[in-house]
């Protein structure tokens, strides 16, 4: 811990390892490739090098548990012994073969079929990491039974780091969970509350002084009983915990919350200054003359170096109104979402890179913040850092002046299709003859390593684009034949030219810029390297067409072409903050609008624009939604209005909850929506079903992020469920996502199954009709 009496802090940081260490080390273990103990010490090796790390940089408070071997909701379900039944745990102390389980639905080095599916997942609040969904029921019970928070304190203790243990608090715990219908997870409140109390003692007994208990349900709009059970937490809590408790707000601005907040009966406070940043003064004037304020000034969910001059303002208005020895400058919130090191990228754009900061740069700026709020560090950083920040904002490279002639002309015609969805399904029936419960996928098929290496070749230089284009168009051609083998009836080409469904298309636009080494997890082992956009975006040449126009030779099927939706690729990459993201994504809008164009030129019948972040991408606060939900809702269309009536516009969309925003789905006005449903087992076509969604829809049946291979009667059984809410005529089938990640056996397996259960869906129809 440093002398000086303002204080560093982080809420968390990175855990995938410089080189993806925890990917390689997780997946070997998964295919038996590796010892149990082996992936443990890359996990401990991995720990090491971060609390060092932050050590070295300066920081002051330095956090643990913050490391996950795949989620730290599921860190947390396993800590207090909330397993689901159907996975079968013994109530002993629980393993990562269990958690792993719970995970993926598969236990690792398994090779008989699962019993069970894998528990449901979605995304954390509006970022691109996904957490495993707790479940909860009335009798649910909670026990404290595993030890990794214990355990990794005291590995820190053993390198002379006391750190701050990182716990999901209570109440976001519960209030991120799924429960059964009509049920109030809150009401397991006093039966959970017992359990962090023991969590909260043992840290003590082992010599914890701080614990960090994370609150971001603060930035969500709570109910009267919800703040109460805030309340009431925190009052049992603090009495009985022996260690300080910091309680975190993050993700969002406080709002109605702020007086709960701020009058909680814990020895201190954090709040994200980033989105948040007007609250600061009042709630450095709301806290008690004991209480500690963190302030969150660095972005921990973007790439651009902090504005020490706006930051300073920030800290200074907490600083006129607490004594700096309660003032702590702090990440906004955990840095798990930014890549690891500028270091690793030595051939990034050096005027681009001097406008970046990633998580170890970050570091050295909290540690630069506090020593100019302090005066302890000269004046001449600041310099250093205002100079930086007007070369970004005067730089040519960022505006380009044809581009917002464009955006400028759009008008409202721009933003409709020809005919209404009835007419144009007319037109697409006709077109495409296609059977009842039309099957497809979703884009991908496995990447193997061969493809894989075969991309690096190319782009190494190592084989020349003849070579390259001859490859990619021999997987497609087997790819072709699989599908056709197989049944399906509307085909993709594969994807296998593509590293990634955005940063592929970044590559091909300008106002991108590409990282080498800037991995972020977004679930698990699922790690990706979102393209960074820094100035005006447009398509400069076609970017898919030759790829699909190609496919479609190899059949007479419908071949759909796929791309990326424009609130996607802007959800998905690091965007700059020097532009409303609205205008973003409507420069990102009309570049899509160029490709579809040309995709419908080339005789692509069908084609998909992905947009699996719109929900994502929603503010956390409700009264922010309608002005956000206007602008992604036209820039979807604005994408793909200028076709035919008989071009079929299909999108995609992940795992979310359609309910309260099942209008602006419908005004998409995509001709075939597909939705991921499977884990859910249906449950998310409530919301179509009771809106009367008059389009048509494709309720996955494939769950794709377990290795499990679905039995045909599963499938049929999820579209018998789909067929009592949804008319037959409109039910396409489907996987829930692309099949990127998986292997080719479970895909090939899993597809013939998915085609017999349309099969025998549409005999079923067929009888019920005589």
């Amino acid at each position: 811990m440093s002398t000086h009496q303002i204080k560093t802090k982080v809420l968390g940081y990175p855990r995938i390892g410089q080189d993806r260490q925890l990917k390689k080390a997780t997946e070997g273990y998964w295919k038996g490739e590796i010892a149990l103990e082996a992936l443990a010490q890359a996990g401990k090796q991995i720990r090491k090098d971060n609390w060092l790390k932050q050590k070295q940089a300066g920081i002051d408070y330095i956090p643990s548990n913050d490391f996950s071997f795949y989620d730290q909701m599921l860190d947390m379900s396993c800590l207090l012994g909330n397993v689901p039944a159907r996975f079968g745990w013994d109530g002993k102390t629980i393993d990562l073969d269990t958690m792993f389980f719970m995970a993926r639905g598969l236990r690792p080095g398994a090779t008989a079929k699962p019993s069970t599916t894998a528990c449901e997942m979605t995304k954390w609040f509006d970022t691109n990491y996904h957490y495993i969904v707790p479940e909860f029921s009335p009798s649910t019970k909670f026990t404290l039974s595993a030890s990794k928070i214990f355990d990794e304190f005291k590995e820190a203790k053993d390198l002379d780091i006391v750190t701050v243990p990182v716990l999901i608090g209570p109440v976001t715990y519960l209030l991120l969970g799924k429960g059964q219908a009509g049920f109030d997870p809150l009401s397991l409140l006093d039966g959970l509350l017992p359990v962090y109390e023991d969590i909260l003692k043992r840290l003590s007994a082992l010599g914890a002084e701080w614990v960090q208990m994370d609150e971001p349900v603060f930035a969500l709009d709570l109910t009267g009983p919800q703040l109460e059970a805030i309340k009431k937490t925190y009052e049992q809590l603090s009495k009985a915990a022996g260690v300080k408790l910091m309680v975190t707000s993050y993700f969002g601005e406080l709002r109605s919350n702020l007086q709960v907040f701020v009058q909680l009966p814990v020895a201190g406070l954090h709040i994200d200054a980033v989105r948040g940043s007007g609250e600061a003064a009042e709630v450095a004037r709301g806290i008690n003359s004991q209480k500690i304020l963190s302030v969150g000034v660095i972005d921990g969910r973007n790439i651009w170096k902090n504005n020490f001059t706006a930051s300073l303002e920030v800290l200074n208005q907490a600083k006129s109104t607490i004594d700096a020895g309660r003032l702590i400058v702090s990440s906004s919130c955990s840095l798990i979402h930014t890549p690891l090191s500028l270091d690793q990228e030595p051939k990034l754009d050096t005027e681009l890179k001097n406008w970046m900061a990633f998580a170890e740069q970050k570091l050295q700026e909290l540690v630069q913040l506090r020593g100019l709020l302090d005066g302890t560090t000269g004046k001449e950083v600041l310099t250093a850092n205002a100079a930086a920040i007007s070369l970004r904002r005067q730089s040519k490279r960022i505006h380009q002046d044809a581009v917002a002639k464009r955006v400028k002309a759009v008008q409202l015609k721009d933003l409709n299709r020809l005919s209404n969805f009835l007419q144009r399904r007319g037109s697409q029936v006709n077109k495409l003859h296609l059977p009842l419960f039309p099957t497809t996928t979703i884009g991908s098929f496995p990447q193997t390593t061969e493809v894989r290496n075969l991309r690096a070749q190319w782009k190494k230089k190592a084989i020349d684009t003849k070579q390259y284009e001859a490859a990619m168009e021999a997987e497609i051609k087997k790819a072709v034949e699989f599908q056709h083998e197989v049944g399906i009836d509307m085909l993709v080409h594969g994807e296998f030219e593509r590293n990634d469904m955005v940063e592929y298309f970044g590559e091909q636009l300008e106002g991108f810029t590409f990282t080498a080494n800037g991995w972020v997890q977004s679930y698990g082992s699922r790690y990706v390297k979102p393209p960074i956009i820094f100035g005006d975006v447009f398509r400069p040449r076609p970017m898919t067409v030759r790829w699909s126009a190609f496919a479609q030779t190899l059949t007479k099927k419908p071949m759909k072409g796929m791309l990326t939706g424009p609130v996607t690729i802007s959800q998905w990459s690091f965007v700059r903050d020097d532009q409303p993201r609205s205008l973003t994504v409507k420069q990102i809008a009309l570049a899509i609008r160029d490709e579809v164009l040309d995709l419908e030129k080339a005789g692509i019948a069908a084609i998909q624009i992905d947009e699996p972040a719109l929900r994502e991408g929603l503010p956390l606060r409700k009264q922010d939604w309608p002005a956000y939900l206007r602008w992604a809702v036209d820039a979807f269309r604005l994408s793909c209005s200028g076709v035919k009536d008989e071009t079929q516009i299909h999108t995609h969309m992940c795992y979310a909850q359609f309910n309260d925003i099942i209008e602006a789905i419908a005004e998409l006005d995509a001709d075939v929506i597909s939705i991921e449903t499977s884990r859910s087992n249906m449950e998310l076509l409530a919301a179509f079903e009771s809106f009367r969604y008059p389009n048509e829809i494709g309720p996955g049946v494939y769950d794709i992020h377990s290795p499990r291979v679905p039995e045909t009667a599963e499938m049929v059984d999820l579209l018998m469920k789909a067929s009592r809410v949804l008319p037959s005529e409109h039910i396409w089938v489907n996987p829930d996502c692309g099949l990127k990640t998986r292997q080719w056996p479970e895909v090939k397996q899993a597809l013939m199954n998915m085609v017999r259960a349309a099969q025998q869906m549409r005999t079923r129809v067929k009888l019920a009709t005589h």
